[in-house]
């Protein structure tokens, strides 16, 4: 009798790339990228996210990387496509392979880049890729109620509100936040996209 195959997981790594950067499968080899973004601009010291201090980037990493052998999440360093330098870290979680449906969080970027292109093209590649490629339902997102930046630039994608999950889970600092959740279907997302490509183009000309 012979052991029944591991499947295939439903969102794979991968590696993306556009708009001036590249999205490939995050590793204990990005420990280093990820520690200098965590410190351009002392991000662990954010209240409403959680980004790892100095010493505990590796066990960040392990922890993403122990998720994604459980088939629940698909974590992405992102990175500069010409210096090869990492900008920040995102994943696909909550994978739920039955229902095509997946969230995309566990997103933060280092303070000199934040405003810039960058979350917006992490954003259309993740995007492409889950509704495009992977053929999801739906696309999820996550925040903490009191990340109002984060509300409004999911809502900027065109994602609809499904409401507040009221004291939901524990921050890092041991607070109990409520949650917002947001979705977008797939037959939202050419408009979506399209919002997206409009908004890069515009960047793109603003810095030329």
């Amino acid at each position: 009798m012979h052991d029944p195959q591991p499947s295939t997981p439903f969102a794979p790594p991968v590696r993306l790339q556009g708009w001036g950067i590249c999205l490939e499968p995050l590793s204990l080899q990005h420990t280093a990228g990820l520690q200098e973004a965590a410190a351009d601009g002392e991000l662990w010291n954010l209240h409403i996210t959680w980004v790892p201090r100095h010493e505990e980037a590796t066990a960040y990493i392990q922890k993403a990387l122990d998720m994604q052998a459980q088939g629940t999440r698909c974590p992405f360093a992102v990175l500069d496509a010409a210096s090869g330098k990492l900008l920040g870290t995102s994943s696909y979680h909550d994978i739920v392979p039955a229902v095509k449906r997946l969230e995309i969080g566990y997103t933060w970027y280092a303070a000199s880049v934040q405003r810039s292109h960058v979350n917006t093209a992490a954003k259309l590649l993740l995007m492409q890729h889950a509704f495009e490629t992977l053929s999801c339902a739906v696309v999820g997102w996550r925040t903490d109620i009191l990340n109002t930046r984060s509300q409004q630039a999911i809502e900027r994608l065109g994602a609809h509100k499904d409401g507040v999950l009221r004291h939901h889970a524990l921050r890092w600092d041991g607070s109990v936040r409520d949650t917002v959740m947001y979705s977008m279907l797939a037959a939202e997302w050419p408009a979506a996209e399209h919002r997206l490509l409009e908004k890069l183009k515009h960047m793109a000309l603003a810095s030329n």
